[in-house]
């Protein structure tokens, strides 16, 4: 599930960490900026960090690109149907299991065997014309996370539905903003933040978030005060599909097979990049009590959500998440 990710406008940094400076980076990476900021004592060292981590960039979008055609991510799909196992790299096996985890977690409404139904619905965005019907229910039966089945003995991934296309595009992201900052604080670096179009993930204390107010540019009052976590937004009230006057979203609900046509914007504060960036694309699909519910069962994860209903803007929001409207 692609989606564009836009809520998170500002960032703020106090004190700078002791005898260091920043340094800011920024290369389009997987359909985006990615964002790098890294405290240093040693420009050089930070410029080399940044020029590793746009390599790890560049590495894994070979990997988990549902575009590029020779990708390992599109080799894997070509064999969907086949019953064969086949053994995958160790970035694409770690992705995987952890979004087949996500999917047990959240009843599928975070599932990357939608990579069918995506494709129809970036032709529709592009036609302006919605899906053909009958290629729609015929996709649908391609889709379900129960039918990735995963060989932990040998690093193998079978996939048992014929036609079933993977897509990453809820969890990649997160995904890699964590893969790098993981990379610099195996490198000793003390305070970092990597923006990956919209998924951040860092390391240290006193990370200031500004979140804009929907349809709007101003930014809710206060700011979010992070400290080594990760935040993500999905949102689909910028990002759709007009067709016959109902706007469809870029992010698509797994159980129907149609883009998402509520209007609401979802940040999620977890852990870690990847965690956060899947559990913002579920809430957006699951219903405001059961995204609360979710994430109540997820330790150190935050929810907050706001949504346009008979055009006023209303808020939920997790017990922890610090920030007003």
């Amino acid at each position: 599930m692609r989606k564009f990710l836009f809520i998170i406008l500002s960032l703020y940094t106090f004190p700078a960490v002791c005898q260091s400076k920043k340094y800011n980076f920024s290369e389009p990476k997987m359909g985006s900026p990615l964002n790098i900021t890294i405290f240093s004592e040693d420009s050089a060292k930070a410029s080399f960090l940044a020029k590793k981590s746009f390599q790890i960039a560049d590495s894994l979008n070979l990997i988990f690109s549902d575009y590029l055609e020779n990708s390992e991510l599109n080799q894997l799909s070509s064999k969907a149907g086949t019953g064969t196992f086949t053994s995958v790299s160790p970035a694409l096996w770690d992705i995987i299991k952890q979004s087949v985890e996500a999917s047990q977690k959240c009843n599928g409404n975070f599932d990357i065997s939608v990579g069918s139904i995506v494709k129809l619905w970036r032709k529709a965005r592009k036609e302006k014309a919605f899906p053909d019907k009958n290629i729609l229910q015929k996709s649908l039966q391609s889709i379900g996370y129960q039918y990735i089945i995963l060989d932990s003995a040998t690093h193998s991934i079978k996939l048992l539905r014929k036609n079933t296309a993977l897509d990453l595009g809820g969890i990649a992201k997160g995904y890699l903003a964590q893969v790098i900052v993981d990379f610099y604080q195996k490198e000793g670096i003390k305070k970092a933040l990597v923006d990956a179009g919209g998924d951040l993930a860092m390391i240290g204390k006193d990370w200031h978030i500004g979140i804009s107010i929907p349809n709007s540019e101003e930014l809710m009052q206060g700011f979010l005060v992070l400290q080594n976590q990760a935040v993500a937004t999905s949102g689909n009230m910028y990002q759709f599909v007009e067709i016959e006057g109902k706007k469809y979203s870029h992010i698509v609900n797994p159980y129907t097979g149609l883009g998402l046509t509520h209007q609401r914007n979802v940040t999620v504060i977890a852990p870690d990049g990847a965690m956060a960036d899947w559990l913002a694309t579920a809430c957006s699909v699951m219903s405001v009590r059961k995204a609360l519910k979710l994430v109540k069962t997820m330790p150190n994860c935050e929810l907050l959500m706001l949504e346009i209903r008979k055009g006023k803007l209303k808020k939920w929001q997790s017990k922890r998440f610090e920030i007003q409207l």
